[in-house]
């Protein structure tokens, strides 16, 4: 991150700085950075109860239909489904509702509301190391995630953009996460998907840092720092489609092929508590 002083020196670099500091808030120089890495980007999110997610870092997916996971949420831009919670986290929340004409969705089948923010058209990035500090929801049914795309997704489309998931979660698996690297040939039930468990714990009763790095490579995959997978090119069958810009997303879906169907063990609302987002570079 280039300090004030440099910029007014070094004029050549402005272009550079602007770009630099457009992302940085108070007190990123206090954040620690893993050795060997750089503070890039990141969201702390500090704001007051009931802000919502920082437009200039944050976008939204908004909607239903599935989106190709038979999953049954209606993804909003409400603050009853992203806010602040006063303490230092975003609160990512899924409500239920008894008669889906009283949810004011633009669905009149949809019994559940949930966000799914984006990083897609704010920032995006090449080769890394993304890191969210995460306490996850508990329930089937339930289907927290933290991954990226490629951002030609519009282009080329999926999955020949590429996809890593940094985590996932079954809410009926509270102890277990899984990473995994979706591109052409291997993607779906293809894919290369790792698992971590916890050792006894609940990921809902605690936070974890959930990350990957990534390089040209190889992508590698953690959690509270413990490397527990890593995929080179030469492990996939099809061409390499990790090698341009990604962005990030941070979503809580309701069932789906990966989750399953919520039951009547399935207590709502659920709520992913986000302490931070952040991505470092070399």
């Amino acid at each position: 991150m280039l300090k004030k002083w440099h910029f007014l020196r070094f004029f050549s670099l402005a272009l550079l700085g602007m770009a630099a500091c457009s992302t940085a808030t108070p007190g990123s120089s206090a954040i620690p950075a893993p050795p060997g890495w750089k503070l890039a980007w990141h969201d702390e999110f500090d704001g007051p109860a009931g802000e919502k997610p920082d437009p200039a870092k944050w976008n939204y997916d908004l909607g239903a239909g599935g989106w190709g996971n038979s999953e049954l949420e209606y993804y909003t831009d409400r603050a009853e489904n992203a806010a602040m919670d006063g303490k230092g986290s975003l609160a990512i929340t899924a409500i239920e509702y008894a008669d889906p004409a009283t949810s004011g969705l633009n669905c009149s089948y949809c019994m559940y509301s949930s966000a799914r923010l984006v990083t897609r058209d704010r920032y995006t990035f090449t080769y890394g190391r993304a890191e969210a500090r995460l306490r996850l929801p508990v329930g089937q049914g339930v289907w927290p995630a933290f991954w990226l795309l490629g951002a030609n997704i519009g282009q080329v489309g999926w999955p020949q953009c590429g996809e890593i998931d940094v985590m996932e979660n079954k809410g009926s698996e509270p102890g277990v996460v899984h990473g995994a690297l979706h591109g052409p040939g291997y993607s779906g039930g293809k894919a290369p998907i790792s698992t971590y468990t916890l050792g006894g714990a609940r990921s809902a009763d605690d936070f974890h840092v959930y990350a990957i790095e990534w390089d040209a490579d190889e992508v590698r995959w953690y959690v509270d720092g413990q490397q527990y997978s890593s995929v080179a090119p030469g492990t996939v069958p099809s061409p390499w489609v990790f090698d341009h810009p990604f962005y990030l997303i941070l979503n809580l879906a309701i069932g789906g092929t990966f989750a399953g169907m919520p039951d009547y063990t399935s207590v709502f609302p659920q709520t992913l508590l986000v302490d931070y987002v952040r991505v470092y570079q070399r």
